[in-house]
């Protein structure tokens, strides 16, 4: 019998803040050193620990609604002219995780979060209460942009104090310059910016490794993690929703606890988390993928397992939603596992990919039908790729976990078409 898990809220957090790392290579941890400096700007000021945790998450995800490599290339610019996409990306990031509770003081700091303080660039929200926090975060975030990471830290100071001065009350909240001002003296403040381990240095810091997730909340928080990885391309945008909905179903059907179906259902809205680091050019791609093009494709399951491994009690969600692309034979990827290393839920999990892929409509055709889609499922049977008992179970209830695929799919669909009406290009 599984247990129930105990999750971190602030493992859960840097996860997906290191998932957006791999969206554009160049930002690596910039989430992480903003977060690091807006935390130390909060302590100073002597904002509660409660802001100051919020202020913590909003930091690690304040570029999450950045969706393309272009968006977060434009967000790593100190004096951006774009004023529309700054600001889409802000409006993206609330709009997503401003739908979990726990969030809901956390949403509001990220969409204000690239509002200058004087107002010269908020023509999207006059007459709005700017929170306190989303002026430390623009702070933080653009002491990152400023600093060369291929430089010595302490080198760049001058350099940098002078920039942000020069912006005093038009960009930056005077007083938060100030507060800065007796931060940077500290040559430990820039240190820990540097760290490898900021990780750990934000959690000491803060409270958040205290704030634990129960499995309804995991739930909630992984459906958000779904949008962040397939709202990027208009091709998958829903495919994990149909995943998670027929993996969880054919869990039940296999013996699963309540519990344990709820875990599945996690494990699909994960799975495909680490196609965050392939270009959205080569998922949008309508032609057959060249091989470079596929060997990166490949690197997707290596990166969800990596993102999700360090989360504690997550063991079994990891080799459910990870595995998905192993096959029985052990000549799938990216670890080799035969069918001895692969438990019944990582084997319901790739039958789930499978036809969920093969059966959902996409702008360049249509899924396949019901016939088809058994023919080539049958086919990767006797190839010793997919689990014969679970395909037998998905042949006996073919038309009611299609439909709770379409169900869940479309509800999906609704959610991206709310966004894009709200005039939020995803």
């Amino acid at each position: 019998m599984i247990r129930d898990p105990h999750i971190s809220l602030f493992e859960v957090v840097i996860c997906l803040s290191n998932s957006m790392d791999l969206i554009n290579p160049h930002v690596v941890d910039h989430h992480k050193r903003v977060a690091c400096i807006a935390l130390s700007i909060a302590t100073e000021l002597g904002l509660s620990i409660e802001e100051q945790n919020n202020i913590v998450i909003a930091a690690l995800l304040h570029d999450s609604g950045a969706l393309s490599y272009e968006e977060r290339a434009d967000a790593m610019m100190f004096d951006a002219d774009n004023l529309a996409g700054i600001h889409r990306h802000s409006k993206v990031g609330y709009a997503i995780l401003n739908n979990f509770s726990p969030f809901e003081e956390v949403a509001p700091l990220i969409l204000f979060h690239h509002v200058n303080f004087d107002g010269s660039n908020d023509s999207d929200f006059k007459g709005e209460a700017i929170p306190l926090g989303s002026y430390i975060l623009h702070l933080a975030d653009r002491v990152d942009v400023l600093i060369d990471k291929k430089k010595d830290i302490l080198s760049q100071v001058d350099y940098i104090m002078k920039k942000i001065r020069d912006h005093s009350g038009t960009i930056f909240m005077p007083e938060l310059v100030d507060t800065l001002e007796r931060l940077v003296k500290k040559e430990a403040f820039w240190f820990d910016i540097n760290y490898s381990s900021m990780k750990h240095i934000i959690n000491r810091k803060s409270g958040l490794l205290l704030l634990e997730l129960n499995v309804k909340d995991l739930l909630s928080l992984s459906n958000l993690f779904c949008q962040f990885i397939d709202f990027r391309s208009t091709f998958t945008f829903n495919h994990s929703s149909g995943v998670s909905a027929c993996a969880t179903k054919l869990a039940e059907l296999s013996g699963f606890s309540e519990r344990e179906c709820n875990m599945m259902k996690i494990a699909g809205y994960f799975h495909d988390i680490g196609k965050l680091a392939v270009p959205s050019s080569i998922l949008d791609k309508k032609d057959k993928l060249t091989d470079d093009e596929f060997r990166i494709v490949k690197r997707h399951v290596f990166f969800t397992y990596s993102l999700l491994e360090p989360i504690n009690d997550f063991e079994e969600i990891i080799k459910w939603a990870a595995f998905h692309h192993e096959r029985l034979d052990g000549n799938g990827y990216p670890f080799h596992h035969a069918s001895a290393n692969l438990s019944l839920g990582s084997r319901i999990m790739s039958v789930a990919d499978v036809f969920t892929a093969i059966t959902e409509d996409r702008p360049y055709r249509a899924g396949m039908t019901s016939e088809k889609a058994l023919g080539v499922l049958k086919k990767m049977v006797d190839e010793n790729a997919l689990d014969k008992n679970i395909l037998m179970i998905l042949e006996k209830n073919y038309d009611l976990i299609n439909s709770i695929r379409l169900n869940a799919q479309q509800d999906t669909s609704k959610t991206y078409d709310t966004y894009s009406k709200l005039g939020i290009k995803v």
